[in-house]
């Protein structure tokens, strides 16, 4: 294969690899902050007693390290992502009823 016909077959993909490489990071970031949240929310409420608000974080924490472990489990095919999966969506269906029972009572 040409030169040339490597860059006109680069050129009609429309992908950005820089861009990629910006979203990646972002998300990078953008987990970093969001775990660094998600602990300084747990251990504020662990000593103000608000474990309703707890109980919705931790959905959203769990919901999150669930969503993030399938979509490696889909490229990867390991085990130890799909363990991380399973137990990430069933800790957060249970923070979510942890949620709703403690805000009916």
């Amino acid at each position: 294969m040409k030169k040339a016909d490597i860059l006109e077959k680069s050129r009609q993909s429309y992908k950005d690899e820089g861009l990629e490489f910006a979203e990646n990071q972002g998300r990078k970031i953008g987990f970093v902050a969001f775990v660094l949240l998600f602990v300084f929310l747990a251990i504020f409420n662990l000593f103000f007693g608000e474990t309703g608000t707890f109980h919705a974080i931790s959905s959203l924490f769990w919901v999150f390290m669930a969503a993030e472990a399938y979509g490696k489990y889909r490229f990867v095919r390991s085990k130890a992502y799909l363990v991380t999966a399973i137990a990430g969506s069933i800790a957060s269906i249970l923070s979510v009823v942890n949620y709703i029972l403690t805000t009916l009572r």
